[in-house]
């Protein structure tokens, strides 16, 4: 396929068709910086579908909640006394002020700290300061928190405030298939979040969405982290020319990018890798109470899996962590970085792949620094050339159908094609 030489062009939700600002090969800039299209987004994409909001392992037991957001809307997330799961809007249905601000915590209910509405952690209104005041005016079922529609695959909590939003297996679709093996990293362990840090990009939230299954940046923005490992880990890292390094699109805007083509089912081992020397003195204490199958299949498992799943529209499950998106505003975006590790696994174990993720994020790691300014420097280009558009065209030529979608080089686009295809369907209402 030969691609248009033309650009795009330009427009906003009060200008030209919105359908014409998404093509196969190309995205408008507007898509960057218009603050109507923004707003459509948050109306049309993140009240409308499944948006990610935890992970089980931060609420396993009764009480346990943790604060979220989907899109621009702050929600709770909650275990109640019957182990059910519950995603409430943190606003109380008094005068609407927020009930929780703790990031998590455990809690048999939550109170609003303006007039002392009480609520369930199920969401039901329970109590009410000096109720005479509403005899024959309010009944108590009658005002429950707003409760979203919530449902989870494997330990991943998803919600929606559409009633109406297809089934979350549908909508996952083939993406399942990836984050069954995902979660492999376990070793056999049940895998938890160890702990997140979180910071803010002067950019468009799409800018990230793309960066999760771009394997073309890969050893150009992160030299400085490839230069910084052993040699075994940039080896392993070095995807560029391999043919088994691919990227699938998987439908409804999901993409899986596979980097370690031999890591992405960790349950396979024909016992010819040889495990990396910088992990000796895990082996040797993992040696004193694990057979040696387990202990290699714990050690093999700590750079995580051995590829990035992208979930349309605000999460991926990235080797070894999770990268959650927020979007703030069209030039604004926070990002949440969460660790994973092995719960119940042995503690030098989650010791390393917590130091293994800092060498990679945070402020002081080598990769989310160069990340975060190249994201940023794409927001800025984006004030210059209002009519030039995005080029998503990398790979098209070579993209094939396959039984797990289209494919094409790990290097290729094809999840940006993907996640667009997503957008313009969702903007344009065609699902």
């Amino acid at each position: 396929m030969t691609a248009s030489t033309e650009p795009a062009p330009a427009g906003s939700p009060s200008g030209p068709d919105i359908a014409t600002l998404v093509q196969e090969d190309r995205v408008d800039i507007s898509l960057y910086t218009d603050p109507e299209l923004f707003e459509l987004e948050m109306d049309r994409i993140f009240n409308r579908t499944w948006v990610w909001v935890a992970h089980e392992s931060e609420i396993p037991n009764a009480g346990d909640f943790r604060t979220s957001m989907v899109g621009r809307q702050p929600v709770i997330v909650t275990r109640d006394r019957r182990g059910g799961i519950n995603v409430l809007l943190n606003r109380c249905r008094h005068r609407g002020a927020s009930l929780c601000e703790a990031p998590r915590g455990n809690a048999n209910g939550f109170t609003c700290p303006y007039h002392a509405w009480s609520y369930a952690l199920d969401g039901k209104l329970r109590g009410i300061p000096y109720p005479d005041g509403y005899e024959d005016v309010l009944e108590k079922k009658d005002f429950p928190l707003h409760r979203l529609k919530v449902d989870s695959y494997a330990g991943m909590i998803f919600a929606s405030f559409n009633p109406d939003v297809e089934p979350l297996a549908d909508f996952l679709g083939p993406a399942r298939h990836w984050m069954d093996l995902f979660m492999k990293q376990g070793a056999g362990f049940p895998v938890k979040v160890q702990g997140e840090h979180k910071f803010r990009f002067n950019g468009n939230w799409k800018i990230q969405l793309e960066n999760t299954t771009d394997g073309y940046h890969f050893p150009i923005v992160h030299r400085s982290w490839m230069s910084s490992v052993d040699s075994e880990t940039a080896e392993m890292l070095s995807f560029m020319t391999d043919e088994k390094a691919v990227t699938h699109s998987l439908g409804n805007g999901h993409s899986v990018m596979v980097m370690v083509p031999e890591h992405v089912d960790l349950d396979e081992d024909d016992g010819t890798e040889q495990l990396q020397g910088r992990f000796g003195h895990i082996v040797e204490e993992l040696s004193r109470d694990y057979e040696p199958a387990q202990v290699r299949r714990i050690v093999r498992s700590m750079h995580g899996a051995g590829f990035n799943l992208n979930l349309f529209p605000n999460v991926a499950m990235s080797m070894a962590f999770f990268r959650v998106l927020r979007p703030l505003s069209a030039t604004e975006t926070e990002i949440r970085h969460m660790a994973l590790g092995l719960d119940g696994g042995p503690e030098i174990v989650n010791r390393e792949r917590l130091r293994i993720h800092e060498h990679f994020q945070g402020p002081f790691g080598f990769g989310s620094p160069d990340d975060s300014e190249a994201w940023d420097r794409v927001q800025r280009g984006a004030a210059a050339g209002p009519g030039v558009p995005i080029m998503v065209n990398r790979g098209l030529s070579r993209e094939q159908d396959d039984s797990k979608g289209r494919v094409a080089h790990a290097t290729d686009e094809t999840g940006m094609r993907e996640a667009y295809a997503m957008w313009k369907a969702m903007m344009t209402d065609v699902r």
